[in-house]
């Protein structure tokens, strides 16, 4: 299986689908995890074409602490 954010994503660039509750200020500290993942078949690999964390989610009053990933497959 293949992780998506692989395909889309430096392996030296911080990425991150998760952020933590404590860090007062999340998008300056920029400290997380890349918790949440599509998995694909080798298959599948030339038709995905996007994939995109949704960070803006998290700037809600009440957000998740978790953001949304989305994946396009043509």
């Amino acid at each position: 299986l293949i992780f998506i954010s692989a395909l889309f994503i430096p392996e030296d660039e911080k990425a991150y689908s998760w952020w933590s509750y404590r860090a007062r200020d999340w998008r300056k500290s920029n400290r997380g995890r890349l918790l949440d993942h599509f998995l694909i078949t080798p298959s599948l690999k030339n038709h995905v074409h996007n994939y995109k964390c949704l960070d803006s989610f998290r700037d809600l009053v009440k957000p998740s602490d978790h953001a949304p990933i989305i994946m396009e497959i043509k």
